[in-house]
């Protein structure tokens, strides 16, 4: 049985995708089909059809062209770019029967053969007399733009590959060349016959050195110069992905307003408002959701608002610390607590006996609670990261996995924008939520100094990034 019902050809413009074509079609066994998902024509420019569809009707139902091809004779396939019909990558990308070919080149080459090919108009050549000339001026912002949209479906398709274990036959533009690689890839395919030679009829059109492609090359090495192409100011990320946890959201009762929290104290002040605003209990507020029935709430609400709430690291920290580790008993992380007094040395009280409990002692205890979460955070403990002390950015992106809130308010915000969003949505007088009551056995103000302040921003790191906390104590 054949390894594979079909191909497709992961590349961009001006990566060498016509060559690779032509030489793929020269094994008796193989037919590429141009760009058949293009979104401007099918298979190619001046084509009405392909395989007896037309552009409107595979525009339609892309699926019954996808089909054709793989009843098409011997192994067919296709040229995708990463601007071609999404709907298609969707099926072809996790199908194993699907062969998957990688072709890439270096993004500087590729820009400055783009453009060249723009102001020539000039996108193939087979006659080097009829080859055009040009020069043209690099643009680092243009340059940056391309860069990143390919390198997202660079990623975009090595995730998808890595998640259903499936390998990909990689050809870089300089392997085009290699008659020895396009016979390998005709056997990744399944071919035995082999090519005795490549296809003569392309031509490379600008084979030039760059310096001689580009107005001012000096500028470009410069611009270049200046892009991180390493990566080398990331913030590390070892968080475990998290999903969204639809059913800790809840909604207002009549109000088309729906609260999806954050882990970080602030959950059950905010539910408290909403349930006032609805004039019942916290336990009477919709809940407890299913994708299923959070999708049939938004469809029956047109113009509904979401929301969450952020707040600062530091806060969130202690609060959390004062909360759920400081002391044992119900709704508290008594395991947690067992392993950082006996394994981190936290030097907080084994029982309920707080009344010698100093300031410094607590100050002292929470730095060390913080050197557990930089450990956390960075994969090198055997403690589950809980949502209550992981980033809030894994959160919030957990939540994008369904629907994204469209407010992202903070805790100094509540008072004002809570308000301010339900008499948007019809109630004239509404209530501020009740404030925060401070942390015991001692506030946040009284623990806080510079050098905590500064251990949580590095621990923190994604999340003072992504939504712009002071570093300074929030006291």
């Amino acid at each position: 049985m054949a390894r594979f019902d079909y191909f497709i050809v992961l590349a961009e413009m001006r990566t060498g995708s016509n060559f690779l074509e032509a030489n793929l079609n020269a094994f008796p066994g193989l037919t590429c089909h141009g760009e058949a998902f293009n979104p401007h024509f099918i298979g190619y420019p001046k084509n009405e059809t392909l395989l007896g569809l037309t552009l409107d009707a595979r525009q339609q139902a892309p699926q019954r062209l996808l089909d054709a091809v793989k009843a098409d004779h011997g192994l067919s396939g296709f040229r995708f770019f990463h601007d071609h019909d999404p709907r298609v990558l969707d099926v072809a990308l996790p199908d194993p029967r699907c062969a998957k070919i990688i072709l890439t080149r270096n993004p500087v080459d590729s820009y400055v053969s783009w453009k060249i090919a723009r102001a020539t108009d000039q996108w193939k050549l087979t006659d080097v007399r009829r080859r055009k000339e040009s020069k043209v001026d690099f643009d680092p912002v243009e340059f940056e733009a391309h860069l990143e949209t390919l390198q997202s479906f660079q990623v975009r398709v090595m995730n998808a590959l890595q998640v259903t274990g499936q390998t990909a036959f990689y050809v870089d533009y300089d392997d085009l060349q290699s008659l020895d690689v396009m016979n390998g890839l005709g056997a990744f395919l399944g071919q035995k016959d082999r090519l005795e030679s490549l296809d003569s009829k392309l031509k490379r059109q600008n084979p030039e050195p760059l310096e001689q492609k580009v107005e001012d090359f000096e500028g470009m090495e410069a611009a270049l110069a200046r892009l991180d192409r390493f990566n080398l100011n990331r913030t590390p990320n070892f968080e475990p992905r998290r999903g969204a946890r639809v059913p800790d959201y809840v909604a207002g009762a009549t109000t088309p307003l729906l609260y999806m929290p954050v882990r970080n104290g602030l959950e059950e002040r905010v539910r408290g408002w909403l349930a006032a605003l609805e004039g019942m209990s916290v336990e009477e507020l919709p809940g407890a959701f299913s994708q299923k029935s959070l999708r049939q709430w938004k469809r029956a609400r047109p113009g509904h608002r979401s929301f969450t709430v952020v707040r600062h690291p530091l806060a969130r920290a202690h609060a959390v610390f004062c909360e759920r580790i400081l002391m044992p008993g119900p709704q508290r992380f008594n395991e947690i607590r067992r392993v950082l007094r006996k394994r981190y040395a936290l030097p907080i009280p084994a029982d309920m006996e707080m009344a010698d409990y100093t300031l410094e002692q607590h100050r002292a205890a929470f730095r060390a609670f913080l050197e557990f979460l930089k450990a956390n955070l960075a994969g090198q403990t055997t403690v589950r990261n809980d949502a209550a002390f992981a980033t809030q950015a894994a959160t919030v992106e957990g939540m994008g996995l369904f629907a994204l809130p469209d407010l992202i308010l903070r805790e100094e915000e509540l008072a004002t924008e809570l308000p301010g969003l339900a008499r948007r949505l019809g109630h004239p007088a509404p209530a501020e939520p009740l404030a925060a009551e401070g942390d015991a056995p001692y506030p946040l103000f009284a623990v806080a100094d510079g050098d905590l302040a500064a251990l949580c921003a590095e621990i923190y790191q994604r999340d003072y990034m992504i939504f712009g906390f002071d570093t300074a104590c929030p006291v």
